[in-house]
């Protein structure tokens, strides 16, 4: 098949077009290259990437683009049989400040890609969406029907993305599925989350920081899972037109992640606490049950399992890692 990723040597995009290029698949990845954080694991990913399709029976081609350029993103997509549109502006912190800016790549970018693929044949537009539209939670776990009111300029954004998607569907019969993610981790994964920074501090000798008191609550998911759910949804149109949950089922506080990775990497350390930012949810927690029906997702990763692996990982790719993770 295919496939297009846009927004594929991002994080999430990258590990779905190391995998379906693994598979034989032929993969077209579109993406900016915003300094949001460090282009060099952006640029590793697409290494990956290009190594991984020599390897196999698939081809990778890098296309450096945005997709707020309509034109680009009609032809990209006239070629395509699946599009998994994962480009965005990222950040509930840099949305705060910024505003417009997500609402331009998120709903304007998520508009363009739509229209491109309502005008030819495609089989299928998956959209990464996002737990931040749920916002404050008036019950836990979150499932699809809880009130979408969120709290920051990105979790608006993502909202009137999955609800155009959600829409494009109905009104033109577009195949559209938009998965709600709930904070994903894993290898490569952005310097700038929980993880990655506590990970990065107590190997160098540092203490975590733990932004407000610690409170807060996380459903973090690992990358394989999100993979693995997006490559069901190449073939499967059991959940076309609909809006999934997509997380780990359990979730953790900050305060005791901090502690776990600390453990774990060097247990001398004290936690330290800053103030925590504006429009950060206070709690997540995801209700997957509407996927494990519809598409049999079923969260292999616990968090503190996960952790250990990205830790172990992050030991192993360190030499070009952590320069990228303390320069962004």
């Amino acid at each position: 098949m295919q496939i297009l990723v846009t927004g594929g040597a991002g994080f999430i995009g990258g590990h779905i077009a190391q995998s379906v290029v693994e598979d034989g698949h032929d993969v077209t990845v579109l993406d900016n290259l915003d300094p949001y954080y460090d282009v060099g694991i952006k640029r590793h990913t697409i290494d990956i990437c290009r190594e991984a399709a020599q390897a196999s029976d698939g081809s990778y081609e890098f296309v450096e683009g945005d997709v707020r350029d309509a034109d680009l993103v009609d032809r990209l997509v006239a070629e395509a049989d699946v599009v998994y549109h994962q480009a965005a502006q990222a950040g509930v912190r840099t949305s705060v400040d910024e505003p417009r800016k997500p609402n331009e790549i998120n709903v304007d970018g998520t508009l363009n890609v739509l229209d491109a693929a309502r005008d030819g044949e495609i089989e299928r537009v998956v959209l990464a969406s996002s737990s931040s539209v749920y916002g404050k939670p008036e019950y836990l776990p979150y499932d699809e029907d809880h009130p979408t009111t969120p709290v920051s300029p990105y979790g608006v954004s993502k909202l009137a993305g999955e609800q155009y998607a959600r829409v494009y569907n109905e009104v033109y019969g577009l195949p559209t599925v938009s998965l709600r993610y709930f904070t994903v981790y894993g290898p490569r994964m952005r310097p700038n989350m929980a993880i990655s920074n506590f990970v990065s501090r107590c190997t160098n000798g540092k203490p975590p920081v733990v932004y407000g008191d610690g409170s807060q609550t996380r459903d973090f998911t690992f990358i394989e899972d999100i993979v693995d759910v997006n490559r069901t949804l190449m073939t499967d149109d059991s959940a076309d037109g609909e809006i999934l949950n997509v997380g780990s089922t359990g979730n953790i506080d900050i305060h005791t992640l901090a502690e776990v990775i600390r453990d774990e990497i060097d247990p001398s350390l004290e936690l330290e606490y800053g103030e925590q930012p504006t429009g950060d949810a206070q709690h997540t927690h995801a209700d997957v049950s509407k996927a494990t029906e519809l598409l049999g997702y079923e969260p292999s990763t616990e968090i503190r399992e996960g952790v250990s692996q990205f830790i172990d990982w992050y030991q192993d790719n360190r030499d070009w890692y952590e320069p990228l993770v303390l320069q962004s």
